[in-house]
């Protein structure tokens, strides 16, 4: 029995120490809006080793956050968030970047794609500028 112990505390230890400092909980910060005021946005992180998983809150809702690694201070994600654009609900893919560094994180939010949300048709697309988020643990 303790010969299988051993191995798995050593592999456990190695993914905590590989996977940095644990993002787990609500993070809370402001993005730029169109006309220059502030937007509230949230964060629940859940990291599982090197796989974050969570939520996004707005103002109008929550959006379920993919494809989320953690490698030591690095942190990637994908948030497919609704979008209207005049009369139209598009599905906005946009690209989380970023880093934990004195106890916040530094994000830069990136549109990468976007489709009709009611047909999954194209849509014209004229890439995103970069916007950086700086969150701060709640919980």
């Amino acid at each position: 029995m303790r010969r299988l112990i051993a191995p798995l505390c050593c592999a456990l230890i190695a993914a905590v120490t590989l996977s940095g400092a644990d993002v787990s909980g609500i993070w809370v910060g402001q993005i730029a809006a169109r006309n220059g005021e502030f937007q509230d946005i949230s964060f629940r992180f859940t990291q599982r080793g090197t796989r974050l998983e969570g939520k996004a809150y707005g103002d109008y809702g929550s959006t379920p956050i993919s494809e989320g690694l953690i490698s030591g201070d690095l942190i990637t994600f994908i948030v497919k968030a609704p979008e209207q654009a005049g009369n139209q609900i598009n599905e906005t893919r946009l690209r989380f970047t970023g880093s934990l560094r004195s106890g916040e994180i530094e994000l830069v939010r990136e549109r990468e794609s976007s489709t009709n949300a009611g047909n999954a048709g194209g849509v014209q697309f004229r890439g995103g500028t970069k916007q950086t988020i700086r969150l701060k643990r709640l919980i």
